[in-house]
């Protein structure tokens, strides 16, 4: 039995010993004074006070402007040429026809202000053997055109082009003999048009614009009346031989003992120039001029087009079109086609 009360007081004993040590433990210990070396930092250290010293920094200046101008020309030559030997039995007969054009288009743009002129110069003849030479084209084109910018896709514009061409004009036809002769219908100025538009321009990206011309005026010239007026006395007398001639009251609409015509008109012209496949770009104009003191039936239309694919850094393949019904003119619609494989220089490149 005092083996059992000694066993019971050891053991609680050791018990409250063990109870004393855990709290002992936990009380936090002051080390302040103990030396105590901690592991190195990986990181590079430095000592001393860092010297920081200003830099002098020349500044670069570049001397160069703004360029508001963006200007592209392009001129391009047409050759068609054809020879037979006098014994050729496929038949054919000896050709040449050569044609150019040059096509100038400068456009300024600065805050909401832009400024386009766009100068066509086309000219082209053909001659064929034991025939008179002939025209293939012939046109004097100049458009200029000041635009401010109203809103994100309108404009208020004003606008001046001109329009003729370089040389005269025939009609061929065959007098008694069956020999082919010519007759003067046009030349330099007769006719020749100047229109002056102002109105609002619709834009909504950059290859198509219409322009609606609210007042527009249009002067038509025909400076060689008296030219015109001998030409066709002298086709008339050979066509009609002991008939009287009676000359016509107007050219152009513009009378016989006037050099000139004044109209006022409503005026839409619509544009559009873009790339729309691989090197084959799309350009086409319509112009469509209302008289305000005409009937409807005196609509001016004309439509021009131009598909050009560019077949190497020179060559390309033409095919051109115009359609214009005008009854100054003539009662029909007019056409004219033509289909060019040439040689084209554009500056800048």
């Amino acid at each position: 039995m005092k083996i059992f009360y000694a066993s019971l007081l050891l053991v609680s004993v050791l018990s409250f010993s063990s109870l004393h040590a855990q709290e002992v433990d936990t009380v936090p210990i002051n080390t302040k004074g103990l030396d105590i070396k901690l592991k190195r930092s990986p990181l590079p250290s430095r000592t001393g006070n860092l010297q920081i010293k200003p830099v002098a920094i020349v500044p670069i200046v570049i001397d160069e402007k703004v360029n508001y101008w963006k200007t592209r020309t392009s001129v391009g030559i047409n050759v068609n040429q054809a020879t037979f030997s006098n014994n050729w039995k496929g038949g054919g007969i000896n050709s040449l026809a050569v044609g150019g054009v040059v096509n100038n288009k400068a456009e300024y743009s600065k805050e909401g202000y832009s400024y386009t002129s766009e100068v066509i110069l086309e000219y082209g003849k053909i001659n064929n053997k034991d025939q008179l030479q002939k025209k293939t084209r012939d046109r004097i084109f100049w458009d200029n055109k000041a635009a401010l910018q109203l809103s994100k896709n309108w404009y208020f514009f004003g606008s001046v082009n001109f329009e003729s061409q370089f040389d005269r004009g025939f009609n061929y036809y065959r007098d008694g003999q069956n020999i082919e002769q010519q007759s003067l219908i046009s030349k330099f100025m007769s006719p020749g048009y100047l229109t002056e538009s102002i109105g609002f321009e619709y834009k909504p990206n950059g290859y198509f614009s219409t322009r609606i011309g609210t007042g527009t005026a249009k002067q038509t010239f025909v400076l060689g009346t008296d030219d015109l007026i001998a030409a066709d006395r002298a086709r008339f007398e050979k066509t009609n031989p002991g008939q009287e001639f009676v000359p016509r009251a107007d050219y152009y609409g513009v009378p016989t003992d006037k050099n000139f015509k004044n109209e006022l008109a409503f005026q839409i012209v619509s544009n559009f120039d873009k790339q729309i496949f691989t090197n084959v770009n799309l350009k086409a104009r319509y112009q469509m001029f209302i008289p305000y003191d005409r009937s409807l039936v005196n609509i001016d239309h004309r439509l021009d087009v131009e598909l050009r694919s560019q077949l190497n850094r020179l060559m390309n393949v033409t095919v051109t079109g115009v359609g214009l019904f005008d009854k100054d003119s003539d009662n029909e619609i007019q056409g004219s086609q033509t289909l060019a494989l040439g040689v084209t220089f554009v500056f800048p490149r």
